[in-house]
């Protein structure tokens, strides 16, 4: 009995770490969607300047590891400024983080957008300006709810790619369930079931979400017959 106790209270502990690791996802996930419009846009542009600085971004973002970037903006960026005479400290450390997983997200939403206006009909487009649409009314009107549309799956799945991907926020002191189940250990020395129960709450997290995301796949795809 005191064995399954263990892994309950091991599983108990991490469950605290669960609203700062939605809460970080949720927010992340919404600045994500934001930017990555906004670079999905710039990098279909025919301005060379906007074209070339969507790709730079979204290249060196998808190019550094998410701690790297969650190390830099944490305490990389405050070090940097102080040393330059500005005196600079982030009140939580949570709002670099949410910051670090927006712009991160943003680059992979960014491609996601891409594609589902590149899958809308070019058709669509061309009767939308038969109507006397200009072409940023009809992206905005037309061509963009129906990409949106179309990738609505895959924003799923990159939320579910988010709660994972912030438990390497534990490292800048963001006390989400991967921090929450590592102090508990230091308290206790239960390192094996504080790390399984750390395991139970992403699956419990992770497994129904991605569930729901095959399902909506599967309807999108039988309506669209």
């Amino acid at each position: 009995m005191e064995f399954m106790e263990l892994y309950i209270k091991g599983f108990t502990v991490a469950l605290g770490g669960v609203p700062a690791t939605l809460g970080v996802t949720l927010i992340a996930l919404i600045i994500g969607v934001l930017l990555g419009l906004i670079l999905a846009l710039m990098k279909m542009a025919q301005n060379k300047v906007l074209n070339a600085i969507a790709t730079v971004y979204i290249e060196i973002v998808r190019g550094a590891p998410l701690i790297v970037q969650a190390l830099i903006l944490a305490y990389g960026v405050p070090q940097f400024l102080q040393a330059n005479g500005v005196d600079f400290r982030w009140p939580y450390l949570v709002i670099p983080a949410i910051i670090v997983c927006g712009l991160n997200s943003a680059a992979y939403v960014a491609e996601l957008i891409r594609s589902g206006i590149q899958a809308v009909d070019k058709g669509q487009m061309e009767a939308a300006r038969s109507l006397g649409m200009n072409k940023s009314k009809a992206m905005r009107l037309i061509i963009i709810p129906q990409a949106l549309k179309i990738v609505l799956p895959a924003f799923g799945n990159e939320f579910v790619s988010l709660i994972k991907e912030t438990s390497v926020l534990s490292y800048v002191g963001v006390v989400e369930i991967l921090r929450k189940g590592a102090l508990w250990n230091a308290a206790t020395f239960n390192t094996f079931e504080a790390y399984i129960g750390v395991a139970l709450v992403y699956m419990v997290l992770t497994i129904p979400t991605s569930k729901l995301v095959k399902y909506m796949e599967k309807k999108m795809a039988t309506e669209s017959k």
